[in-house]
């Protein structure tokens, strides 16, 4: 990911410095780099001179001490809050006063981040979307204390890199990773109460809802065990909501060591060279489910939940509906954003649908929006 976005700023023309301890590890990114560079090159993506240039503007320290000084540092490391406040408190200590601080975090909270710096202001998120070269969208996660001006100057800096950037309060999950939830949840559900197989459910999302893949061969694509961290994530930090709840469909999968294409084996088994192997949907399982109950259809269950996570989070004050529609079809490739889905299918009509899935089955998941029957949407 950070050879990525090391790409994205030095093709936009800034002069970029990476840092690692193990100078193997940067001098195995920057080949790969010229190695996609090259390719560029031959597609007439780039110019030889562009090559060069990309490249000469890319260099490399081995400690966050022996940085120049930054207009810019993203934080590229893993997933752990204890190594990212190390990170962000040595910045602080090294950088000056103004430079802005990011962290590319899928769902840490930038709050936490945030409170062992000086100057917590300057400290936001900068979400990149992987691989960052190619994917337009870029979050723009704002803490309690971190300043509107700096929120601004990242969004503004973000459009001059040729990227869609879209605002969003630290809320668990931020705008694509709180909203996606229900559709790789309800699938999971679907096939632990035995209403459908995973095949036949992709088969619907996918043909019948417009999504470019279903859930279950989507999260055999992402890893089957990054699927259920970022899930658990959200769920812990929501108070164990049973919204967000883990399956015990998906911990299986990922204790069984069954993480996807990765492994070779998840939902489906995957040959050497990639080939998935499943069987063959259900075709007239489809026809009765669709349409029918809300509880056994997958389309309509599924658009429901989107929508209603979807509405939720804007009823919260956390994003715009337009930043939340153009991050879901930016950043999971949704055929429409769920807000305008919503207007589609009518709020009033989803509200009475989640209605029906609390009575279907109670439990405290099912819980419609405000703001499916307030009319701020409309």
């Amino acid at each position: 990911m950070g050879i990525g976005i090391a790409q994205v700023a030095a093709t936009a023309g800034h002069r970029v410095t990476l840092v690692d301890r193990d100078a193997a590890v940067v001098d195995a990114a920057l080949t790969r780099l010229g190695g996609t560079l090259a390719r560029l090159v031959a597609k007439g993506r780039v110019t030889d001179v562009e090559r060069v240039d990309i490249l000469a503007r890319i260099g490399a320290v081995e400690t966050i001490a022996e940085l120049p000084e930054c207009s810019l540092v993203i934080e590229a490391v893993p997933e752990s809050l204890e190594l990212k406040r190390e990170v962000f408190t040595e910045l602080a200590e090294h950088q000056p006063a103004t430079t802005l601080l990011a962290t590319n975090t899928s769902s840490i909270d930038i709050g936490a981040i945030a409170d062992d710096v000086t100057e917590p202001e300057r400290v936001l998120g900068l979400h990149f979307f992987n691989p960052p070269p190619l994917m337009r969208l870029v979050e723009v996660v704002h803490a309690k204390q971190t300043s509107r001006a700096y929120v601004d100057h990242a969004a503004a800096l973000m459009q001059t890199w040729g990227k869609t950037p879209v605002r969003c309060a630290s809320t668990p999950g931020f705008i694509v990773n709180r909203v996606a939830r229900p559709f790789y949840g309800e699938a999971q559900r679907l096939v632990e109460t035995g209403v459908a197989d995973p095949a036949t459910i992709d088969a619907i999302l996918r043909e019948r809802g417009g999504f470019p893949m279903g859930p279950f061969e989507l999260t055999d694509f992402i890893g089957q065990d990054v699927n259920l961290a970022v899930g658990t994530s959200v769920w812990e930090q929501t108070e164990h909501d049973e919204r967000y709840a883990p399956t015990q469909f998906q911990q299986q999968l990922v204790a069984e060591g069954r993480l996807g294409r990765k492994s070779g084996h998840g939902v489906y088994a995957y040959t050497a060279d990639g080939t998935v192997e499943r069987p063959e949907p259900d075709a007239a399982l489809a026809d009765r489910l669709v349409g029918g109950l809300i509880e056994t259809d997958p389309l309509a269950r599924t658009l429901a939940m989107l929508v209603n996570e979807a509405v939720d989070l804007v009823h919260r004050g956390e994003a715009s509906a337009d930043d939340v529609d153009t991050a879901m079809v930016l950043g999971v490739r949704y055929p429409k954003g769920p807000i305008a889905w919503g207007r589609e299918i009518g709020f009033s009509v989803v509200a009475d649908q989640i209605r029906a899935l609390d009575a279907a089955l109670p439990g405290g998941r099912y819980r419609p929006s405000p703001a499916l029957t307030d009319g701020s949407l409309t």
